[in-house]
């Protein structure tokens, strides 16, 4: 008698949504499985890499993470085309690290011309990333959406304090929500629920359930992810059947075993491969538990999961 693999009837499907400008999107989503699951269903757009690029020269960042792109480090618009051309970065995720009131404050202005930069620089999706701050980031997303009318972005994080300003920002102007939620399904839920109540499309959805890097966290992370998966697709629960984004970069390169040097820890190794080798492996964690797209740093950690996403999806 054959062997039959079980295999599991899923109901749910997770919502395409297409990113970027109209003539030349790149679609995210329409799983019907688990992730990788070929075998139960399909992966018909495999996870998208978004690289970062910052506003502003970075501070405090691991010699690993700022040596591949000190040439451009100065120009956030040359270092988004370097993303593109050199790395084959599927999106871009501009970082407005630069806007945080705890840091330099740059205002909202500076974050328009920035953007427009970028914007102008590559043709694949923008993703513009705010700086946390709630109150400064409803001024200056507000204001990058209306400027950057028809640009098509992915603006972000929008939460449960700023859904309804920045929602009617980009149902007004034509972005892309990233509804940003602290670890926690039903906050996920409901969060989805307000900005559909306040006329958001579906289609101008994404999610971003919060993610942490491998130790610290990262299985909280994953477990809510998991569970979204699981309810939209064996429970058809239409208000969680949308794609995940994963701000991973700037969670993994934080810690201090990316960042700490040879000297101080012999023991861990060399710090670039380290730092490397916690990026890949977080993402792979964060692709496995169902995300859609990866906002990743650097270039050797992007080709590594880029590898593991063709060996997996290949036919």
């Amino acid at each position: 008698m054959a062997f039959e693999i079980p295999k599991i009837t899923y109901n749910g499907v997770i919502k395409e949504i297409p990113l970027g400008k109209e003539s030349s999107p790149v679609i995210v989503g329409g799983g019907t499985s688990y992730p990788f699951y070929l075998f139960e269903g399909e992966m018909p757009h495999p996870p998208k890499i978004a690289m970062e690029v910052y506003d502003a020269p970075p501070e405090e960042w691991a010699q690993a993470a700022v040596e591949p792109f000190a040439d451009v480090i100065n120009d956030p618009a040359a270092w988004a085309q370097k993303c593109v051309s050199s790395h084959g970065a599927d999106m871009v995720a501009l970082q407005l690290a630069s806007t945080d009131p705890n840091a330099q404050d740059n205002p909202g202005e500076y974050a328009v011309e920035v953007t427009k930069k970028v914007a102008a620089a590559v043709d694949v999706p923008l993703i513009v990333w705010g700086s946390g701050n709630l109150e400064k980031d409803i001024e200056v997303l507000k204001m990058i959406a209306e400027q950057c009318a028809e640009e098509n972005l992915i603006l972000g994080p929008v939460e449960e304090g700023s859904y309804k300003a920045l929602g009617a920002a980009a149902i007004a102007y034509h972005h892309t929500i990233a509804a940003a939620t602290p670890i926690d399904i039903n906050l996920a839920k409901q969060l989805n629920i307000l900005l559909g109540n306040l006329g958001v499309p579906d289609e101008r959805i994404i999610v971003d359930p919060t993610v942490a890097s491998l130790g610290y966290g990262l299985e909280y992370s994953y477990s809510v992810m998991e569970r979204d998966r699981m309810a939209a697709l064996t429970q058809e629960d239409e208000r969680l059947q949308f794609p995940i984004v994963c701000n991973l970069a700037k969670e993994v390169w934080k810690v201090k075993e990316a960042k700490i040097n040879q000297e101080e820890a012999p023991l861990l190794g060399d710090p670039a491969k380290r730092g490397v080798l916690l990026e890949a492996m977080t993402a792979l964690m964060l692709l496995l538990a169902g995300g859609d797209i990866l906002i990743m740093r650097h270039p050797d950690a992007v080709e590594l999961v880029r590898g593991f996403v063709n060996d997996l999806t290949a036919n």
